[in-house]
């Protein structure tokens, strides 16, 4: 199995295990192709696992993960004709083929001697009369959602072509009780909103979590003791340490692509400029010089280039520059303004949120300015981050007279757009990304 992110790591040290992967045709079978924009979904059976409960919930977790991704429609299980009884046996595909299932998936969860479980699967094209693909897991017990994470990742893989995203968790900040009293957590989560774990006391005002591309950590903005600092986080230890004393205010800190650098806005007599810190010699190097609020940067997945927002011309707009400071060139000129650009892990787009006519909208648009697109408008909708697959977004929107934020995602076509339920309200999410 693929270590597709240093949480698939941990969970490989832990006893996840790939122990087999089951014979595959050489030619693909059925396929989707994701390029072409708006994709019809595809539809696909997703038999529950025997055996027991624990079968019937992990096949539930791949559907829904599935169907959310937008490129799946699950069938029904109330129209099934076959009872799978045997999922090593090859399935009756007419009987598939009769309720359209352009791709089956079978399996089985059982429970070893030693208290582990077993996870395996079988991807099958029904109307090839083919197996796909097949692989199986174990596991403790308590990690069985993971398992059906990464058997949806497998599914999506294989019929895409391309990484899923679905084994991946979010830091965001969890915000509850009163308005006058708000309480800000750091949390963290399944992508699905599962899970959710609070990685802060609630003591002090958290803001901006951003992973580490290469390390067990966050990065993130707290005012404890009424400074504002920028910290890392170990997530398995929670071990905590300052990043840096700045004068004035620190804004958006964010990893660079190695992991070895933070890249932040820090405010001095009333401008803000982009400043990078090499976390080893902890040096710090000024990328921008001027007498406006420069903020926001993100790089390029190469590390090559850097996107800010920066009002310098009137009003904040998205620029980019080279990773040095060179090169700064504006390139949003739509009506309204833009903010908080984070550039795609496939490096072919730069999300932002753009303020326009009394609402705010999440788009994309590529790294030159040309081919902006608008993904969603709402009262008020902030915060873009990507999957790492550079698919889906999620943002964070307040609707009018709401309590508080909550957590959507939606992918590119800008037709699959969903509520991300969290136990609290939601802002500022971060996604995790994928390592190999």
């Amino acid at each position: 199995m693929t270590k597709c992110s240093f949480f698939r790591a941990i969970l490989v040290a832990a006893g996840l295990l790939t122990a087999a992967v089951f014979t595959t045709p050489a030619n693909a079978l059925v396929t989707l192709d994701i390029r072409k924009g708006n994709v019809q979904p595809l539809p696909i059976a997703v038999t529950d696992f025997l055996q027991g409960d624990m079968g019937a919930q992990v096949s539930q977790v791949i559907a829904a993960d599935l169907q959310r991704s937008g490129l799946f429609a699950p069938i029904s299980k109330t129209a099934f004709i076959e009872k799978i009884t045997n999922p090593d046996a090859a399935p009756r595909f007419e009987d598939w083929k009769v309720i359209n299932a352009q791709a089956l998936v079978t399996g089985r969860v059982t429970q070893e001697a030693d208290g582990r479980l077993r996870a395996e699967f079988r991807l099958w094209d029904p109307f090839a009369g083919q197996q796909m693909t097949g692989q199986q897991f174990y596991t403790q017990p308590e990690n069985w959602r993971r398992v059906a994470h990464i058997i949806a990742d497998a599914i999506y893989k294989q019929i895409t072509g391309e990484e899923g995203y679905f084994d991946t968790r979010v830091v965001f900040v969890s915000e509850s009780g009163t308005k006058q009293q708000r309480k800000r957590q750091l949390a963290i989560m399944d992508q699905d909103g599962f899970n959710v774990r609070m990685l802060t006391d609630g003591s002090d005002l958290v803001l901006t979590p951003r992973f580490s591309p290469s390390r067990q950590e966050v990065t993130y903005m707290s005012f404890a003791n009424q400074q504002p600092r920028v910290y890392l986080l170990q997530l398995e230890t929670g071990q905590r340490e300052v990043v840096g004393n700045f004068p004035g205010m620190t804004f958006s800190p964010r990893f660079s692509p190695d992991g070895q650098k933070v890249i932040m806005s820090l405010q001095q007599e009333g401008n803000s400029n982009i400043y990078t810190m090499d976390l080893r010699s902890r040096t710090t190097t000024r990328l921008t010089s001027t007498a406006a609020i420069d903020t926001s940067p993100s790089y390029s997945p190469d590390g090559a280039r850097v996107s800010f927002e920066s009002d310098r011309g009137g009003k904040p707009q998205i620029y980019v520059m080279n990773a040095d400071g060179s090169g700064q060139t504006r390139i949003s000129f739509g009506d309204g303004s833009y903010s908080t650009p984070v550039w795609s892990p496939r490096g072919d787009l730069i999300a932002f949120t753009k303020q326009a006519g009394g609402k705010f909208s999440i788009g994309v648009m590529k790294p030159d300015g040309s081919g902006e697109r608008i993904l969603t408008t709402g009262f008020h909708n902030e915060g873009p981050t990507w999957a790492p697959n550079g698919r889906v977004l999620m943002f964070f929107r307040q609707a009018a007279g709401a309590g508080g934020p909550q957590l959507y995602s939606i992918d590119l076509t800008g037709y699959n757009e969903q509520l991300v339920k969290t136990p609290t309200y939601g802002s500022d999410p971060a996604w995790s990304p994928l390592l190999e």
